[in-house]
C-alpha cells in the first residue's frame, strides 16, 4: 500500500496540512493507498510558489525546456513497470488498456513537446508602409506576433486518465514557459504523484511544478479564484467547467475546458456495418465507457437498424466483465460505488422512460468491484438517457429515415465533442461531417490523430489541444512592432 503524504510546493515535499485520505481500488474495493490531503492554505502556497518561479523559467532557452521534457518521457518509459501495476489498481482500467493506453501515452506526449516549438511561438508579419500621423513617423513597420507564456497555469484532471490528461496539460504548458499547479481527480492521484516526483528528479527548477491532491473541492476551488494563477486547465464534467469559468472570470482566467459528451455515431445504409458495430461497442470495451468521446448515441438509419442492433447485442454478449489485471477481461469496474449507483439510475430511468432494454442492465455476478454490465437500449433520442452524458458502458441506439433526419438527431444535443459517420460514400461522409456541430468526427473509424485539435462545440468545452494547438492554448499572443 502506497502512502503519499506529501505535496510538492516551491521545490520541496512538504506535508500536508489535512489528514491523508484513502484510495480504493474500483475492481476490489481495497485500499490501494493513502493520499495527502491539501488544505486552501497549501493550495494557496503552491499557487505561490508556481508564481514566484514563473519569471525565471519563462525566460529560459527554450531549448533547454525542450531537453526537460525529453528525458521526461524517458524516466516515465524506464518506470513504466512500477506505474502500471499502480495506474491499474486506482483507476480500474484493464491491463491492455493500461499497458497501451495510461502509461505509453503520457510519456508520448512529453515526447512530443521536446521537439522544436519556434514555428508556433514565433510568426514574422508581413511589413507595411505607413504614412507620417501625430501618433509617429512613417516609413516601413515591421511585425511580429509573438506568443508567450500565459503565466501560471493550474492543470486540474478527470479520473479516467490521470497520468495521460495531465500529461496532456504539463508537457505544452511547461514547454510555453509557463509554470503549473498539478491538481489531479481525488480518485486516482497515486498515479500522478509519481509523475511529478519524476518531473522533480529529472530537473525542473523549484516551483516551476507544484502538486496539490485532495478528496474535496475547497483546494482546487482556491486554485480557480486565487489571483496568483493565470489559467485554469480542467478535464470532467461539464457541471463543474461551468463553475470554474464562473469562478475564473472575476480574475479574467483563462481556460482551457474540455468537458462532457454526448458522442452520435451515424451509421448510413450503405455502411460497413461491422465497423461500426465495432465503433460503437468500443463505449463497452474501452475502459467500460468512462471516456467523452465515446459514441454513447448510435444514431441509425432504419433499414440497418436492427442489424446494428443485432450486432450490439452479440457484440456485448462475449465481452468478459471482471478482474482488470486479467489478460482476458475487456470491461472493467466504474471508478466508485457512487458512480457505479449513479449509471443503474440512469439505465432505470430509461426503462421508466419507455427505452427498450436489448442487453445489459443488471449487475454483473461478482463477488466485489463495482462493475456495470454492457447494457444497450433502444428509444429516442429525446430521453434522458439520450440526452445526458452517463459516462459508463451504456449505449442508446436511435432509429432515423432520411439524411436530413439523421443530422438533425446527432445535433440535437447540449454537447459537441466527438461524433462519428459511416457510410460507404465517402463524399457524402465528409459532407456530413461538416454539418456535424462537433468539434471532432471521426469518418468510418474511432482512431485519433494526436495532432490535431482536440475541444468541444456548444456545452463540451472552450478551447482547443493536442499537437501544436495545445502550444498555442498555453500561451498568450503578442504583438511586436517595429520600423525599418
Amino acid at each position: 500500500m502506497k502512502q503519499e503524504r506529501q505535496l510538492l510546493i516551491g521545490g520541496k515535499w512538504v506535508d500536508a496540512s489535512g489528514d491523508a485520505y484513502e484510495v480504493i481500488n474500483p475492481a476490489t474495493e481495497e485500499v490501494v493507498g493513502l493520499a495527502p490531503q491539501a488544505t486552501v492554505a497549501d493550495a494557496e502556497a503552491a499557487a505561490a510558489a508556481a508564481r514566484d518561479a514563473l519569471p525565471g523559467w519563462a525566460a529560459t532557452d527554450p531549448d533547454f525546456r525542450l531537453k526537460l521534457m525529453a528525458k521526461a518521457a524517458e524516466a516515465i518509459r524506464a518506470k513504466a513497470a512500477d506505474l502500471l501495476p499502480l495506474v491499474i489498481a486506482e483507476t480500474g482500467a484493464t491491463a491492455a488498456v493500461g499497458s497501451r493506453m495510461q502509461v505509453p501515452v503520457a510519456a508520448d506526449r512529453f515526447d512530443r513537446y521536446s521537439r522544436d516549438l519556434r514555428h508556433v511561438a514565433q510568426r514574422a508579419l508581413p511589413p507595411q508602409v505607413a504614412q507620417s500621423t501625430p501618433l509617429a513617423p512613417g516609413g516601413l513597420i515591421s511585425g511580429l506576433a509573438n506568443r508567450a507564456p500565459v503565466g501560471v497555469v493550474t492543470c486540474i484532471t478527470s479520473y479516467n486518465f490521470p497520468m495521460v490528461n495531465m500529461a496532456g496539460k504539463v508537457a505544452p504548458a511547461l514547454a510555453m514557459g509557463n509554470t503549473v499547479v498539478v491538481k489531479p481527480a481525488p480518485q486516482d492521484p497515486l498515479a500522478v504523484i509519481e509523475l511529478v516526483r519524476i518531473l522533480d528528479e529529472v530537473g525542473f527548477p523549484p516551483g516551476v511544478v507544484n502538486l496539490v491532491t485532495a478528496n474535496d473541492a475547497a483546494a482546487a476551488a482556491s486554485l480557480v479564484s486565487s489571483p496568483d494563477v493565470d489559467m485554469v486547465s480542467f478535464t470532467g464534467s461539464t457541471d463543474v467547467g461551468i463553475r470554474i469559468a464562473q469562478s475564473g472570470a472575476a480574475t479574467m482566467k483563462r481556460l482551457l475546458l474540455e468537458l462532457g459528451g454526448k458522442g452520435a455515431c451515424l451509421v448510413f445504409d450503405d455502411a460497413d456495418v461491422a465497423a461500426a458495430i465495432g465503433c460503437i461497442g468500443s463505449t463497452w470495451s474501452f475502459h467500460s465507457g468512462q471516456i467523452c468521446t465515446a459514441p454513447t448515441r448510435a444514431v441509425v438509419q432504419r433499414a440497418v437498424f436492427d442489424q446494428v442492433v443485432e450486432g450490439l447485442r452479440r457484440y456485448a454478449s462475449v465481452l468478459k466483465v471482471g478482474d482488470p489485471t486479467d489478460t482476458a477481461t475487456i470491461v472493467g469496474p466504474v471508478i466508485s460505488a457512487p458512480h457505479r449507483d449513479r449509471v443503474e439510475r440512469y439505465i432505470a430511468t430509461g426503462r421508466a422512460e419507455g427505452a427498450e432494454l436489448i442487453t445489459g442492465g443488471e449487475r454483473p455476478d461478482l463477488d466485489r468491484g463495482f462493475y456495470v454490465a454492457p447494457t444497450l437500449l433502444t428509444g429516442s433520442n429525446d430521453m434522458v438517457v439520450a440526452r445526458e452524458e452517463i459516462f459508463g458502458p451504456v449505449v442508446v441506439v436511435v432509429a432515423f429515415d432520411d439524411e436530413e433526419e439523421g443530422i438533425s438527431i446527432a445535433n440535437d444535443s447540449d454537447f459537441g465533442l466527438y461524433d462519428y459517420v459511416f457510410s460507404g460514400d465517402t463524399a457524402r461522409a465528409f459532407r456530413v461531417a461538416k454539418l456535424l456541430r462537433a468539434g471532432h468526427v471521426g469518418i468510418n473509424s474511432a482512431q485519433r490523430n494526436h495532432e490535431a485539435p482536440f475541444g468541444g462545440f456548444k456545452m463540451s468545452g472552450v478551447g482547443r489541444d493536442g499537437g501544436d494547438y495545445g502550444l498555442e492554448a498555453y500561451s498568450e499572443m503578442q504583438a511586436i512592432i517595429w520600423t525599418g
